[in-house]
C-alpha cells in the first residue's frame, strides 16, 4: 500500500503529470527538453523528477553532462491508462505534444546551451537591477 499512496502522490501535481505524459509518448527525454516543455528553472524539473523516481515510475541515465529520464518499466499499466484517459482532451497536454514535437526536433546539446545562456543573462539581469 506504501508504494501505491507514493506514487498516487507523485502524481498529485499538474507539472508531474505533464511530465508523464510526455514521456509516454517519448522514449526518453533530456531534463533541458523538460525544462524547456514546463518553463519553469531547472532545479524546480530535478525536484519533480526527484518525486517521481521515488515513487519507482521514472528512471534515468547519465550521458556525459545530460540526465535522460524515461517511464519505468514496471510503471503499472493501470494507473497509466488511468492518467492518460483522465486527461485526454486536455488543451494543455494537446498542447504539449505539439510544443514537444519541436522541442525534440532540437538537438539537446544545443538546447542546453541556450537554457544555461539564458539562465546566465539572466542572473546577470538581476544583479543589475539590484545593484
Amino acid at each position: 500500500m506504501e508504494k501505491t499512496l507514493k506514487q498516487i502522490k507523485a502524481l498529485a501535481d499538474g507539472n508531474r503529470l505533464r511530465i508523464v505524459m510526455a514521456l509516454s509518448t517519448h522514449d526518453e527525454l533530456c531534463v533541458c527538453q523538460i525544462t524547456e516543455l514546463l518553463q519553469v528553472s531547472t532545479p524546480t524539473v530535478s525536484r519533480h523528477m526527484s518525486v517521481l523516481q521515488n515513487a519507482g515510475l521514472v528512471k534515468n541515465r547519465k550521458d556525459a553532462r545530460w540526465v535522460h529520464y524515461r517511464l519505468a518499466s514496471d510503471f503499472p499499466d493501470a494507473l497509466l491508462n488511468w492518467v492518460q484517459t483522465s486527461v485526454k482532451g486536455s488543451r494543455i497536454i494537446s498542447d504539449d505534444r505539439k510544443t514537444l514535437e519541436t522541442i525534440v526536433a532540437n538537438p539537446v546539446d544545443e538546447l542546453c546551451r541556450a537554457q544555461k545562456q539564458r539562465q546566465a543573462s539572466d542572473k546577470e539581469k538581476e544583479i543589475q537591477t539590484n545593484g
